[in-house]
């Protein structure tokens, strides 16, 4: 599925905007910018490391991806939100890049970490019903798994660095 949100906040819990996953390869309410973590500058173009904290801004309604212990309206594991105004929220907004290498690559499927609680970004098969019907739950859960693997499917790729390409294939020590 796809990491999917719009203006429609959590009858319970938080009550902040909602944050679920859908099929649909048109959706609009599926992209997400990648930012630097709260309160840090990220130039457009840098590669992402491993291990390296981010925001993910949802382009549609300029909210972070966020988490907090807040039980989820389905499942009962940690609750996952869209909060903020204009791209700012707080440090509950940041999440670790989980990959294998040295960088993200476009290519490669990832895992997201809170950053202040450990759960991992997730999805599995509970399903809403009005008003956000078919739409499959995204939560925060403590373990790894099959679940919480995420895949770039589509967006604007900016080229690396020379200094990052330089870096990559230095075959120098």
């Amino acid at each position: 599925v796809r990491l999917h949100s719009h203006d429609v906040r959590y009858g319970s819990g938080s009550g902040q905007q909602s944050v679920t996953g859908v099929a649909a390869a048109d959706d609009g309410n599926s992209y997400w910018r990648v930012r630097g973590r709260t309160a840090a500058v990220c130039e457009r173009g840098t590669p992402v490391r491993c291990g390296q904290a981010i925001r993910l801004t949802h382009l549609g309604t300029g909210r972070n991806l966020h988490s907090h212990h807040f039980a989820s309206p389905l499942s009962g594991n940690q609750e996952v939100s869209a909060f903020g105004e204009a791209g700012e929220g707080d440090y509950l907004d940041d999440w670790t890049v989980v990959c294998s290498g040295t960088y993200w690559s476009r290519d490669s499927e990832v895992r997201f970490q809170h950053t202040s609680t450990d759960v991992f970004l997730s999805v599995t098969g509970e399903q809403y019903g009005r008003p956000i019907h078919g739409q499959k739950e995204v939560h925060g859960m403590a373990a790894s798994s099959q679940n919480n693997y995420w895949k770039v499917m589509e967006g604007i790729f900016m080229q690396p660095s020379n200094v990052f390409k330089s870096e990559q294939y230095h075959a120098e020590l």
